[in-house]
């Protein structure tokens, strides 16, 4: 395991180009954009971004997000890679599934459908999941149709269970186990509006999922793809993870897998990350970011870059390589609309 002092957070993105408006924030126009049907007809909203023949590399958001939490990452990436990314079902441009559509088991359907739709049968992709999006990983780990075009993987900041009883939102001095189990379960399945953005609300965010050195516009940033999601599909996904069990998924997954993770994360702790890395058949890395909380994309997007660069470098085969050579991933890492 190695122990990372992430870069100075506001220097994070140097090598980030801003969009627009100036802020590194804001998702690129994609290059491409598609809705693949799922196995139950829900349409995914999908986008395509950098070279087209270039390696892929597929981005699975979080509970909540959106394509657009991957802004940062995706202009971080070498501008030759190939980079998916799509909207989970009930979030951003996707649609929202009936009650029935909400489960481990349908996250899996969405991303086998958007693997078989970007990447051809005989071609392979690293696959990055963050939060929600590495729970996807390991529902769909067994699937033929994604082990066969999965490369390498990065569970971010994720946990394959028991996320009631590690969550560290209440302090720790709140020690009775009925008493937190409840507040969480409170807390994942609540049906309150978020209203609008507001100092307070992004203080309470901020607290609650970012570390205390976030910047101002990081944290920002993250509360406008929050409150863009709906009460109704924030609540019903917010249940599934409640009771989340695929501690039989990620031993499946047998791809090599690079696993990273915040060390001031409160809603999935180091020691999932600790219990995943020992679990996998192919742990290639463990990383814990110094300082960092469980939107690691966007406050360390540096390293996150570096880690996917690596995989890509070291598990996809020469041909799908881009020209320039990135050194090892130690050396970047300082030390402390179509239809399918």
């Amino acid at each position: 395991m190695s122990r990372i002092t992430a870069r100075d957070r506001t220097a994070a993105a140097s090598g980030t180009a801003a969009g627009s408006d100036g802020s590194p924030y804001t998702l690129p126009a994609p290059r491409r954009e598609l809705a693949v049907n799922s196995a139950d007809g829900t349409r995914i909203h999908v986008e395509e971004h950098g070279r087209a023949d270039g390696p892929t590399v597929v981005l699975i958001h979080g509970w909540t997000c959106s394509t657009i939490f991957w802004a940062p990452l995706i202009r971080e990436l070498p501008a030759d890679f190939r980079v998916v990314a799509y909207d989970q079902r009930g979030h951003g441009r996707s649609a929202t599934p009936d009650r029935a559509g909400y489960s481990t088991e349908a996250l899996a359907d969405d991303l086998a459908a958007v693997l078989e739709a970007v990447v051809e049968e005989g071609e392979r992709a690293v696959l990055v999941g963050h939060s929600m999006g590495g729970m996807t990983l390991m529902a769909a780990s067994q699937r033929p149709g994604v082990r066969s075009r999965t490369a390498a993987a990065v569970l971010a900041s994720t946990g394959s269970g028991r996320l009631l009883a590690e969550t560290q939102v209440l302090p720790p001095r709140i020690r009775s186990k009925k008493v937190r189990d409840g507040f969480h379960r409170l807390l994942l399945g609540s049906r309150a509006p978020l209203g609008p953005v507001t100092p307070v609300t992004r203080a309470a965010l901020k607290y609650g999922v970012m570390a205390s050195g976030s910047t101002p516009e990081q944290v920002a940033a993250t509360a406008r793809i929050v409150h863009a999601c709906g009460t109704r599909q924030r609540s019903a996904w917010g249940r599934v993870l409640a009771g989340l069990d695929l501690d039989a998924g990620l031993a499946a997954l047998t791809a090599p897998t690079f696993v990273l993770v915040g060390t001031a994360d409160k809603l999935t702790p180091p020691v999932h990350a600790r219990g995943m890395a020992a679990a996998l058949p192919d742990c290639v890395g463990l990383t814990e970011l110094e300082g960092l909380g469980h939107m690691t994309p966007i406050e360390g997007t540096g390293a996150v870059a570096d880690v996917v660069r690596g995989l890509v470098r070291d598990h996809l085969p020469a041909k799908d390589l881009p020209v320039k050579d990135h050194p090892p991933v130690e050396e970047h890492l300082p030390v402390k609309e179509e239809t399918v």
